[in-house]
């Protein structure tokens, strides 16, 4: 399985809009930023057709060091989240 990199996408949507590269780079960081904005501030981010971008919060709770087999307590955190949606789901799997 081959991956996409942040500068393999930004040379494709520069191709497929026209621009240049730097201003493809530019759009694509700031659509990064607001999304990673939003959801610093614990906001859905709703793509109709692509997903949402969400926060959850997840408890506190007990691990296992693997080297040990010591308990250790495991803070709680905010995690980010993505769920599918229709659309993406559809163009998947065909």
């Amino acid at each position: 399985m081959n991956k996409v990199t942040k500068a393999d996408l930004i040379q494709d949507v520069a191709q497929k809009v026209g621009l240049s590269k730097s201003q493809t780079e530019k759009t694509v960081n700031a659509l990064f930023d607001g999304l990673t904005s939003a959801m610093k501030s614990q906001r859905k981010v709703a793509l109709v057709g692509f997903g949402t971008f969400y926060t959850s919060n997840r408890a506190p709770r007990e691990g296992l060091n693997p080297q040990t087999g010591k308990k250790i307590k495991i803070p709680s955190a905010t995690v980010a989240k993505f769920r599918v949606g229709k659309g993406l789901k559809e163009a998947v799997n065909r």
